[in-house]
């Protein structure tokens, strides 16, 4: 299943992180199925505005939750994070870079592409 999963170009999806293990699947992509209801799709490298921004969203990525395998982020960890947390906070103006090759397509159902490659670390 994971090997024909695609990242916004259509291309081949990238891994996001494995210090910390990141991922719906907890495989270090941003891979996805139908039982991800939050979508967690764009590989962001967050940073400590960004996390003080989600924990007043009411996603709280700081504190450690390891009875769910979730170590806590720190700013530059690299995150699979939920596509439409991710475009509140882009809304919000709190929005933090992204990795575009890494972030899953089904992410192009919540965000324009135009949107997130303003916020592409990894465009040449």
């Amino acid at each position: 299943m994971t090997d024909k999963q695609k990242n916004v170009f259509g291309e081949k999806l990238e891994e996001c992180s494995n210090n910390p293990k990141t991922g719906w699947f907890r495989d270090g992509c941003c891979n996805t199925d139908e039982n991800d209801l939050g979508v967690h799709t764009v590989c962001a490298k967050v940073n400590n505005e960004f996390l003080e921004w989600c924990k007043q969203d009411g996603n709280d990525l700081i504190t450690p939750h390891p009875e769910f395998n979730f170590p806590g982020l720190k700013d530059g960890d690299s995150w699979c994070v939920c596509a439409s947390s991710y475009a509140r906070s882009l809304e919000a103006g709190k929005a933090c870079p992204i990795f575009i090759k890494k972030t899953h397509e089904n992410t192009l159902k919540i965000i324009p592409i135009e949107k997130l490659k303003k916020f592409a670390i990894d465009l040449s």
